[in-house]
C-alpha cells in the first residue's frame, strides 16, 4: 500500500497547485469566469469517461500497468497545460487530462487505488481509507501553498505546469513499486447482489457531486481572487491552511465512524458545512469569511474517507472495483455540470449565487444519506 500512498500524495500536490494556479492562468490568457467553468465542466466530463471506462474494460488488465499508463497521462496532461493558448486545445486538454478542478481525488486514478487499500481486513479499512484521504489533504495543502511560487520567482504561470508533468513521472516511479500482479486484475465491471445498494448510492452520491460542482475549488479561489482582490500566493495560503485542516478530520472521520457510524459520520460534520460555506460568500469581511471557509474546510471533508469505506463495506469483494467505479462516475458526471452554471452565474454578476446553490443542495443530500442508509448493515 505503501507506493498508493506515495502516489496520492504527490498527484494530489500537483492537483492542489493547479486548482489555484490554473483560474489564474487562464485569466491572464484572457479567459473570463464562464470560459473557466466550461473548462472545469470539460475536465470532469473527461475523468467520467475515463472512469467509466476502467470500472466496464479494466477486468482484461492488471492494475499496475493501469496505474502507470495514468501517470503518463498525468506527465501529458502538464506539458499540454504549459504549451496550449487557443481555447480548443486547452479544451482538450482538460477533457482528456488529469488535473481536477476540485483538487481532490475525483479522477481515473480512484477506482484502481480503491482495488489496491480495499484488500485491507475490514476493521482496519476505514482507518486505512482515512490515512489514504489524510495524506491526499497534506498534500493538497502543500501544492496550494506552492502556488506562489511562481510569482515569487517570477515566471510565468504556463511554465509552473511543467512541474505538474514532473510530478507525473514520480507517480509512475511511486506505481512501480507495486507487485506486478499481486494486487490481482480488475474484475469485470459486473455488479452482482450488491447492485442495488450500489445503485441508490450512486444516486445520491451524484445529487452531492451535483452541488460540489458549483463551488469546485478553482471556481472558489476564482471568487476570492474577484471579491477581495487576494493574489495568487495569498489564495495559495489560505487553501494551505485549509488544507491541513481537512487532513486533520481526516483520523477524527475514523474515530467517528466506529463509534457512531459511517452515514452519521458523513451526515453530521457534512451539514454544517455547507451552512458556513453559504454564510462565507456574503460576508464582507475577508478574515470573516476565510474564517467560516475555514470551518467549512475542517467539517467538509470527513464525509470523504466514511464514503469510502462504507462502499467497500455494503459489497462484496468481487464487486469492489466496479462498485468504486459505478459510484464514482455517475458523481462525476454530475459533478460537470455544476462548474459551467457557476461560473456562468458569476459573470452575470451573481458572485455568490453558485456557493448558496451548493450549500442548499448538499443539505437536502444529507437528509437522504441519512433516510435511505442509516439502516444498512456495515460490513466493517
Amino acid at each position: 500500500m505503501a507506493p498508493v500512498f506515495r502516489a496520492r500524495a504527490l498527484r494530489d500536490f500537483g492537483d492542489g497547485a493547479a486548482a489555484v494556479l490554473l483560474p489564474a492562468h487562464l485569466t491572464a490568457l484572457g479567459f473570463g469566469p464562464a470560459e473557466i467553468g466550461l473548462l472545469a465542466t470539460l475536465a470532469l466530463l473527461g475523468s467520467a469517461a475515463v472512469t467509466l471506462s476502467i470500472g466496464v474494460y479494466g477486468g482484461r488488465f492488471h492494475v499496475r500497468p493501469m496505474l502507470l499508463a495514468s501517470a503518463a497521462l498525468m506527465a501529458a496532461t502538464g506539458i499540454g497545460y504549459a504549451t496550449a493558448e487557443s481555447f480548443s486545445l486547452i479544451a482538450l486538454v482538460a477533457l482528456l487530462g488529469t488535473i481536477n478542478p476540485t483538487a481532490g481525488s475525483a479522477s481515473l486514478f480512484m477506482p484502481l487505488e480503491h482495488a489496491v487499500l480495499a484488500e485491507t481486513p475490514p476493521a482496519r479499512r476505514t482507518h486505512v481509507f482515512a490515512l489514504y484521504s489524510l495524506l491526499g489533504s497534506l498534500a493538497a495543502a502543500l501544492g496550494s501553498l506552492a502556488s506562489g511560487v511562481p510569482g515569487w520567482l517570477g515566471i510565468g504561470l504556463g511554465s509552473a505546469f511543467l512541474a505538474y508533468a514532473a510530478l507525473g513521472a514520480g507517480v509512475a516511479v511511486a506505481y512501480t513499486g507495486l507487485p506486478r500482479a499481486a494486487t490481482g486484475e480488475v474484475p469485470d465491471g459486473r455488479l452482482g447482489p450488491s447492485r442495488g445498494v450500489v445503485l441508490r448510492l450512486a444516486a445520491v452520491f451524484s445529487l452531492d457531486s451535483f452541488a460540489g460542482g458549483f463551488a469546485v475549488q478553482a471556481l472558489l479561489a476564482l471568487f476570492l481572487f474577484r471579491k477581495f482582490d487576494l493574489s495568487v500566493a495569498e489564495a495559495g495560503a489560505f487553501f494551505f491552511i485549509s488544507g491541513l485542516l481537512a487532513a486533520v478530520s481526516m483520523p477524527i472521520a475514523a474515530w467517528l465512524g466506529q463509534r457512531i457510524g459511517l452515514v452519521n459520520t458523513m451526515v453530521w460534520t457534512h451539514a454544517p458545512a455547507s451552512v458556513c460555506l453559504a454564510i462565507a460568500v456574503y460576508c464582507d469581511d475577508l478574515w470573516l469569511a476565510l474564517g467560516f471557509l475555514l470551518v467549512r474546510a475542517l467539517l467538509s471533508s470527513m464525509d470523504v474517507p466514511a464514503r469510502s469505506s462504507y462502499v467497500m463495506a455494503v459489497v462484496t469483494p468481487a464487486e469492489r472495483v466496479a462498485a468504486a467505479s459505478f459510484t464514482a462516475v455517475p458523481r462525476s458526471l454530475a459533478a460537470a455540470a455544476g462548474p459551467a452554471i457557476a461560473g456562468w452565474m458569476m459573470a452575470e454578476g451573481w458572485e455568490a449565487a453558485p456557493f448558496v446553490v451548493c450549500a442548499v443542495l448538499k443539505i437536502i443530500y444529507d437528509g437522504l444519506l441519512l433516510t435511505m442508509f442509516a439502516k444498512v448493515r456495515e460490513a466493517g
